[in-house]
């Protein structure tokens, strides 16, 4: 396998003053740096971009623009919807370990605020099926509010638990200086509906909802030979990606199989349970979304998700913490970031780096990052190298 040996991470939110251009550089060469190697040394790049909310595209070059050094290597931009940012460090992680590349540069950036909301929901749009969900009130969140109704109907009223979910995350995400939003609302808040807090479609409500956000961030990857002998190294025991039907006609969209299969093949390969991890980032692009994936990693029964939040479980101190750096609902959700940031998060943590947001004694983290409604499903097991 390999390890991760540098990262940068921008801070998430509205920024105004970079474009995709500016931010996919400029967090390139931070990672560069935090690395301690040459830009030389780079032997590919793939850039994660899940695009379609500025007229640019085509942005795999932009990063070439960090330094001299780059020009000329192979860089290749990645898409698989939200989960974009795991996809290009999972292509990173097949480069090393064909032994194609000894250093491989991932850099996940999304410009989104750039984009009317009209036209965010559209693009968002695209990580569903069209021909049949295109209509879907609501947009992307309506896609999860008729996803939130049929579990209902299934188990029974959940928003007391989503809610709950909603400020277990923000209050995490006060110790989390990249967050968009580092403000905790508190249960009371997330669990009323109010002019702050409406209903945006269906049950959810806006607590419920992640962040519209621009951002960036950039891991540094070798081989664990390599890495050994650096600075710092967090290394990839077990890796899993399921790809499953976009329709959810053709699916049981209330299970999430397809996160069920990812974990089990990233704990196969890593030779790990859930019982063994310390900690968990989980893609909560929506509340209900990670009260699923308590039910799909088997952390509970399902339709007893909301039990996990309920007890405690998966608090910052509970027996399986989920979400320490806030999760998307406070870190900001700029597509192709996500999940680049994710790992960044998980390897804080294993390297006792984390601050405020610090898990006690992390031995073993476990990524879950999932694009469209649970279609592109990636899981990433981490450890400290040494």
């Amino acid at each position: 396998m390999a390890s991760i040996v540098g990262w940068a991470h921008s801070t998430f939110g509205k920024l105004e003053s970079e474009q995709l251009e500016d931010l996919i550089p400029r967090i390139a060469k931070e990672a560069v740096k935090d690395a301690g190697i040459e830009f030389t040394d780079v032997d590919a790049i793939y850039v994660g971009n899940f695009g379609g909310f500025e007229k640019q595209s085509f942005p795999a070059a932009f990063a070439l623009d960090a330094d001299p050094g780059l020009r000329f290597k192979p860089a290749t931009r990645v898409e698989n919807a939200c989960a974009t940012g795991s996809a290009a460090v999972h292509q990173a992680l097949n480069e090393i370990n064909a032994k194609k590349s000894r250093f491989v540069l991932v850099v996940g950036a999304e410009k989104m605020t750039v984009a009317s909301g009209a036209d965010i929901g559209d693009a968002l749009l695209n990580a569903s099926y069209r021909k049949t969900e295109a209509d879907t009130p609501g947009g992307f969140a309506g896609v999860f509010a008729r996803i939130q109704d049929l579990y209902q109907q299934r188990y029974g009223d959940q928003t007391e638990a989503t809610a709950r979910i909603a400020a277990k995350n923000h209050h995490n995400g006060v110790e989390n200086p990249y967050a968009q939003l580092r403000k905790d609302f508190g249960f009371d808040f997330c669990n009323t509906i109010s002019e702050k807090n409406p209903i945006v479609v269906g049950s959810i409500r806006r607590t419920d909802c992640s962040l519209v956000s621009d951002g960036a961030a950039a891991i540094i990857l070798t081989d664990d030979e390599t890495a050994a002998q650096m600075p710092k190294a967090v290394h990839f025991r077990g890796v899993g990606h399921a790809q499953d039907y976009l329709p959810m006609a053709k699916r049981d969209i209330v299970a999430f199989e397809g996160c069920t299969a990812a974990w089990e093949r990233a704990h196969a390969q890593a030779g790990t349970s859930l019982a063994d991890l310390s900690f968990v980032e989980t893609h909560d692009c929506f509340t209900i979304a990670e009260l699923i994936e308590y039910e799909a990693m088997g952390l509970t029964p399902r339709g007893q998700g909301a039990r996990a939040i309920k007890e405690g479980w998966t608090q910052k101190d509970g027996k399986l913490p989920v979400n320490p750096s806030g999760g998307l609902k406070s870190k900001g959700h700029p597509i192709g970031a996500t999940g680049v940031s994710m790992h960044i998060m998980a390897s804080l943590q294993l390297l006792g780096q984390a601050g405020g947001m610090q898990v006690k004694d992390p031995e073993l983290a476990g990524i879950f990052n999932m694009g469209g409604a649970a279609v592109a499903n990636y899981v990433s097991i981490l450890e400290r190298l040494r």
